[in-house]
């Protein structure tokens, strides 16, 4: 099993990474840490030994957890390490269904680890269901926060692939203050109804990249936060959802800026939203420019195309003041298929600071509600158009506005 690991890893790390190509040493939670495949047995133990002697090692180690389904409390797999280190989960790790045992908001940590791999095919279930009518976060300022299933803090040079997260109490994963982190043929499962439940959340990181995965989840599949920069994300089956986000932006002081964002080759279907970029009126100034949507299909999508800096959720700010997050550089090119709100283009921005240098190409969006064909508004913005624009670009404008 070690040689054939030893190329798997290989391959994934002259692929997307740029760890040394060095061969590991496995070491297996239940063969060498006791750990137990039962569904009731807490592997947290075993595992924390198993990462420290593999952290420790001055050369690289793959933990191993086998297949069977294992009772995970919680576990914090803090580095630095003293050299590379991978994790193959073929198993199905499962969290406390109770969202009362958790200390911290946190399921699985992993913190300061350069050089990372996760793989093996297995599976981290959050067991949220239970969880997700007590997320009221919403609305409420002082909700309790229910744990992610898997926080990535300052995670450099690493790759995740074929790994699923499933059923998380609140967001998927958290990528915070990472650098070059791939996640590739990775995959988020989990209903409609669950609350909060994003997908992949990315802020204050540099080259973070999704590929080639598929995400169902109940809010936005991928979504970026302030400080993201340099993301790509290609080939992503997106839906049910909220689709794939930037913001929501300027809620917060001292909110770091966002650029370099490619979103390419997804599909998004039945989802509330597709592609939208959301800051919130009266904000904190910011900033988000180098946004790039290129080559995505729609199917059945609410607001397939939508920029709004007049984010306000459950009535929470004052409209009356603009967004003072500035939009510049963003690029809609190669955008088809069906709506399902008749507003099928939408970009509101803000009056205060407008969108700048904004581009639609090939976009082919149809409708086919009672209302009648699908429509486009927009709002302090003017956009440089090319090839097909159906509908036709900024042919309807939010009431009381006039045409740009």
């Amino acid at each position: 099993m070690a040689i054939q690991m030893n190329i798997a890893i290989t391959a994934l790390l002259l692929l997307f990474t740029s760890i040394p190509i060095v061969e590991c040493t496995d070491i297996d939670v239940v063969a060498n840490f006791g750990a137990v495949a039962d569904g009731q047995t807490d592997l947290s133990q075993p595992l924390m030994n198993a990462w420290k002697e593999a952290c420790a090692s001055p050369e690289p180690v793959n933990i191993v957890i086998p297949e069977g389904t294992y009772l995970l409390s919680e576990a914090t797999l803090n580095g630095p390490c003293q050299a590379p280190i991978s994790l193959q989960l073929q198993g199905t790790l499962m969290a406390p269904e109770d969202p009362t045992v958790f200390k911290e908001p946190t399921w699985v940590s992993i913190s300061h680890v350069d050089s990372l791999t996760m793989f093996g095919g297995g599976v981290f279930d959050g067991q949220g269901a239970t969880a997700w009518g007590q997320n009221n976060c919403a609305k409420n300022k002082n909700c309790v926060k229910l744990p992610i299933n898997i926080r990535f803090l300052d995670v450099k040079n690493s790759l995740i692939q074929d790994i699923t997260t499933k059923d998380s109490k609140q967001f998927h994963v958290n990528v915070l203050g990472c650098s070059n982190i791939t996640f590739q043929s990775f995959t988020v499962s989990a209903p409609e109804e669950s609350l909060n439940t994003d997908g992949i959340h990315i802020g204050r990181s540099d080259g973070v990249y999704i590929l080639d995965s598929k995400i169902e989840t109940g809010d936005d599949c991928v979504s970026l936060g302030d400080g993201s920069n340099n993301v790509k994300v290609r080939g992503v089956t997106c839906g049910p959802g909220h689709g794939i986000s930037i913001g929501s932006l300027g809620k917060y002081k001292n909110e770091e800026p966002i650029s370099g964002v490619f979103v390419t080759q997804c599909t998004l279907a039945n989802t509330m939203n597709g592609v939208r970029i959301k800051t919130w009126p009266a904000s904190q100034p910011g900033s988000a420019t180098d946004i790039h949507f290129e080559d995505i299909t729609m199917d059945n999508v609410g607001n397939p195309i939508l920029v709004d800096q007049e984010y306000c959720p459950w009535n929470q700010c004052d409209l009356s003041v603009p967004s003072r997050v500035q939009l510049s550089k963003l690029s809609f090119k190669n955008i088809r298929g069906t709506s399902k709100t008749q507003i099928a283009v939408k970009l509101i921005c803000s009056s205060g600071l407008p969108c700048d240098e904004v581009e639609l190409a090939d976009i082919d969006l149809t409708y086919n509600g009672p209302e009648g064909p699908a429509i486009s508004q927009c709002s302090n913005v003017h956009p440089a158009l090319s090839g097909v624009q159906n509908p036709a670009a900024c042919s309807s404008q939010p009431t009381g506005e006039a045409a740009p």
